[in-house]
C-alpha cells in the first residue's frame, strides 16, 4: 500500500519533466513492484501495487470486475440538501479538451457513483463518494454534473470554487481480497483536508 500525495503522477508522464511518479519512486526501494490501479495525479491516498506478476493479475481481475470496494472523500461546493444519492451518467472523452471526459449520452460508457454527505457548511459539503465504475475522472464529472464541483479541480470547477491549494479529492479506503489466500483486506489514508 502507498498513501499517494496530490500532484504526483502514478506513472511516468510524456516528456522527462513528468519522470517523477509514484511507481519510479516505489521501484527505487522494491524494483519488483508492478503497477495494479492508478490516481490522477491531482488525486491523494491509497493505492495498492503487487510484488509479483501473479498478484498484478489477481488484484488487475478484481478492479476489472469491480471486486474491488474504493471509497473517496470530498470537499465540493455548495451545501447539499439530501444525505445521499446516486449519478448515473455515462462518460466519454471530451476529445477536443483531452483529458477532460464528458457526459456522453449517446456513445458513453456507464458510469455509476455513490455519495453521501458527511456534513454541510460555509457554502461547501464534505461527502463520502464510492465509484461503482471506474472511469477516468469519473467522481470530478459526475459531481460537477449535480452542481457540486469539487473544490479546487482545475478541469471541472469555476469561479472561486477552483480557488483552491489542491483537488480536495482523497482516496480513502479501499477493500480487496489479497492474492494470497483470499482474505478480505482493506487498507486507508488519513483525509489531509
Amino acid at each position: 500500500m502507498v498513501d499517494k500525495p496530490a500532484g504526483l503522477l502514478s506513472v511516468p508522464g510524456k516528456g522527462a519533466h513528468l519522470a517523477d511518479c509514484v511507481i519510479a519512486r516505489l521501484k527505487e526501494a522494491f524494483p519488483e513492484a508492478l503497477l495494479v490501479h492508478r490516481l490522477d495525479r491531482d488525486t491523494s491516498g491509497v493505492m495498492i501495487f503487487a510484488l509479483t506478476p501473479h498478484a498484478q493479475r489477481h488484484l488487475g481481475l478484481q478492479f476489472e470486475n469491480r471486486q474491488t470496494r474504493k471509497t473517496y472523500v470530498a470537499r465540493v461546493a455548495g451545501e447539499m440538501a439530501e444525505r445521499r444519492g446516486s449519478v448515473d451518467l455515462p462518460l466519454g472523452v471530451d476529445w477536443p479538451n483531452r483529458p477532460r471526459q464528458k457526459v456522453d449520452r449517446e456513445a458513453g460508457r456507464p458510469a455509476l457513483t455513490d455519495w453521501r454527505l458527511l456534513r454541510a457548511g460555509e457554502g461547501e459539503s464534505r461527502v463520502r463518494l464510492e465509484p461503482r465504475t471506474g472511469r477516468s475522472h469519473q467522481l470530478r464529472v459526475h459531481m460537477a454534473e449535480i452542481g457540486h464541483p469539487i473544490l479546487g479541480d482545475p478541469f471541472y470547477a469555476t469561479g472561486p470554487a477552483r480557488d483552491h491549494p489542491r483537488l480536495m479529492l482523497h482516496s480513502e479506503s479501499l477493500r480487496f481480497r489479497h492474492p494470497d489466500g483470499g482474505v478480505g483486506t482493506t487498507v486507508k489514508s488519513p483525509v489531509p483536508f
